[in-house]
């Protein structure tokens, strides 16, 4: 047994046995308003993308979550602007608490909720339920990314929408947890801003796919997915540019009528859409309803990231000595600027 000690586990530094996705949602159970607020959001998420509703979607919010209170007053504010729009625009809050990073840094609020490299993430994982609970009983949507595979066990069915990034679209893994997940899942496009690999996932997720994974009791199960019929294509942009244009967008859409698949596109204002730059955010906007306004049908939503206030701060020392509502992942925009930008597509495409 020697040898077999040095062969397993040799870059292994802790083994903490965490609490199970069952347990959790006992010690934190979901209300009845927020489960009946799921239900309504996805489907009129669906009906967008069946052309049933003619609104376009909008998921608005921070780059990641870090602070619950910010968050929660962001959530108010956003809910505001919602009952607004409500008519013309379906308006779910951007909630993201993992980050993935091209090397290292702040992996998220679930990883790190303290940011202080004590990655209590029995912690994150609670206090990112209570926040998901908190903004579905306000009457908000929650999207989100689903980057770590076992995550949703805890927080999916608090999940209006969901993504998979550009750095993990083209993992088998994530295509095939994709395929089962219950609400619709927005695939971006890679990071070289080539559409093939969100096309690619699309055609993936729509097939059955069987995978290891845990179950809500914390044990190793085999899952049979159906397939998902609401995924859809995200363009971000990527190292050779910003993809939003007509052309582009048209390039999309041939290539998802080509294979049969869902001909509904989101337009990601900010990322390399933006080149990285909140305040372009709106020049994406504006061309794409216009692009709208001249006879697109297959611009559906757009994302933006957005916080209480503009800019990007790095993460200190501790929580509490950050700037309160300003990002400390990507740049964004702040609040009256998101405001405006919301209020001014409402109006611009129905005046």
């Amino acid at each position: 047994m020697d040898d077999l000690k040095k062969l397993l586990n040799i870059n292994i530094e802790k083994h903490v046995k965490l609490i199970t996705p069952a347990e959790v949602n006992t010690l934190i159970p979901v209300t009845e308003k927020a489960l009946h607020n799921v239900i309504v959001n996805r489907q009129a998420l669906q009906n967008i993308l069946d052309d049933r509703d003619d609104r376009l979607f909008f998921i608005v919010g921070p780059c990641s979550i870090h602070d619950v209170d910010a968050a929660l007053e962001y959530a108010e504010k956003l809910k505001g602007l919602s009952r607004r729009v409500s008519k013309k625009l379906l308006i779910i809050m951007r909630v993201y608490f993992e980050k993935p990073r091209t090397t290292v840094g702040w992996k998220g609020f679930i990883n790190d909720p303290r940011m202080d490299d004590s990655f209590e993430i029995e912690e994150g994982i609670k206090k990112a339920r209570q926040l998901l609970i908190a903004i579905n009983e306000m009457g908000l949507g929650a999207g989100t990314e689903a980057l770590d595979p076992v995550t949703p066990q805890y927080l999916s069915e608090l999940v209006t929408w969901a993504a998979i990034g550009a750095r993990t679209a083209e993992s088998q893994t994530h295509r095939e947890i994709a395929s089962g997940l219950s609400m619709p899942v927005g695939f971006k496009n890679g990071t070289d801003g080539s559409m093939g690999v969100a096309v690619d996932a699309l055609q993936s997720v729509s097939r059955k796919h069987h995978f290891l994974g845990i179950d809500s009791d914390g044990v190793v199960s085999r899952f049979t997915t159906r397939g998902h019929h609401y995924a859809h294509v995200v363009l971000r942009g990527g190292s050779h540019g910003p993809n939003y244009d007509a052309a582009s967008v048209r390039a999309c859409e041939q290539e998802l009528f080509k294979r049969g698949l869902r001909s509904k596109i989101v337009i990601d204002c900010s990322h390399a859409n933006s080149n990285k730059d909140p305040v372009n955010q709106p020049a994406v906007l504006d061309d794409c309803i216009a692009q709208i306004k001249t006879g697109n049908k297959t611009i559906a939503g757009f994302m933006i990231e957005s916080n209480l206030f503009a800019g990007s701060q790095r993460p200190g020392d501790t929580l509490q000595k950050l700037k309160y509502g300003v990002s400390v992942t990507d740049k964004c925009l702040g609040w009256g600027e998101t405001e405006a930008m919301i209020l001014g597509a409402s109006e611009g495409l129905w005046g």
